[in-house]
């Protein structure tokens, strides 16, 4: 009985927590359309998206940011995973393995490139004792994260700046270490991006940076291949998919010497993208499991044909299905 009921609580909480969600984002009415105007089924112009890429991940974290916290958690990232774990202790675990490849102690000034809402910036800080800047180029995750940095008691040691990490606002030589965690899969030039975190950093210090990359084996001539990454573009927010070699090269030619690279899903005895498979019930994915995928688009449906909900939510929705579905079928 006690089961059924925390069953019956959570679905509840799930549906007025998307009301409160839909209704609060209803000044985002035309971003939508905007946003999807960038991917077409095939990718759509690549260049078009690398050229604003600014416009296209600020209208992307707009529109998908409370949803995401929702469902997923304050720290937006994936992370391999052990069998048995949850993912939010995959997650901590994983931002605390960052913490201790790059040495981190008290004392010791950070950079978190592209920090989010700020889950990874508050764990790593507490679990550390660093001072931690986060940049981010959007208004509402800053503000956001101001609020969460607050409520953590972490004020006096983190703070955060509103900047472009093509073109960061710090004196070069600034920072004892820093990391990027699947932020700068947005940057329309990654070695311009990386080159930008090795003239912010001291000489000699480290970075670590966690990326969403194609394997050797994407096939570009494979049109199947084509559209799960017009799908990952499309639901991530992102100008373009590189590969692994790609990364690694351009970090190589930034100036940064690679000490250690790996496919951190050799390590993950659980599937990392377990939370977003169809048929797997959690308390986080909901709406990815088969109930949620036929019950939460006709929500939505009715919400926006009462005006409830924004024109365009449901067309929000399916953007994210459509990510959710590219990881999953990529990566398997």
């Amino acid at each position: 009985m006690l089961g059924g009921y925390k069953y019956t609580l959570v679905k509840a909480n799930i549906v007025v927590s998307f009301l409160e969600i839909v209704v609060t984002s209803i000044v985002l009415r035309p971003v939508v359309i905007r946003y999807v105007k960038y991917h077409d089924l095939h990718g759509g112009d690549e260049e078009l998206r690398k050229s604003n890429y600014t416009d296209l991940v600020n209208k992307y974290y707009n529109l998908i940011t409370r949803f995401v916290e929702y469902s997923w958690g304050k720290s937006i990232h994936f992370a391999p995973r052990y069998r048995e774990e949850t993912l939010r202790e995959s997650i901590k675990r994983f931002e605390h393995f960052i913490a201790l490849q790059l040495g981190l102690k008290k004392g010791m000034k950070v950079l978190d490139v592209g920090c989010g809402i700020g889950g990874p910036l508050i764990e790593i800080s507490r679990f550390s004792s660093t001072e931690i800047t986060g940049l981010n180029n959007n208004a509402y995750q800053i503000s956001r994260c101001k609020d969460l940095i607050s409520s953590a008691g972490l004020s006096e040691q983190c703070n955060l700046i509103k900047g472009d990490f093509m073109n960061m606002p710090f004196p070069d030589n600034t920072f004892d270490a820093a990391y990027a965690i699947e932020s700068t899969i947005h940057a329309p030039d990654l070695l311009g991006a990386y080159r930008e975190i090795y003239r912010v950093l001291k000489p000699g210090q480290y970075f670590a940076v966690d990326e969403l990359c194609l394997t050797e084996r994407f096939d570009p001539s494979n049109s199947k291949h084509r559209d799960i990454k017009a799908e990952i573009e499309l639901g991530c927010g992102l100008p373009d998919v590189r590969s692994t070699s790609q990364c690694i090269q351009a970090m190589k030619d930034a100036g940064f010497e690679v000490v250690f690279a790996k496919d951190m899903t050799e390590d993950s005895p659980s599937p990392w993208y377990q939370e977003m498979e169809p048929g797997i019930l959690s308390w986080t994915s909901f709406i990815n499991t088969g109930l949620g995928q036929f019950i939460t688009p006709a929500m939505i449906g009715a919400l926006e044909f009462l005006r409830i909900a924004p024109k365009g939510s449901k067309r929000m929705f399916s953007t994210l299905q459509k990510g959710s579905h590219g990881l999953v079928t990529g990566s398997k």
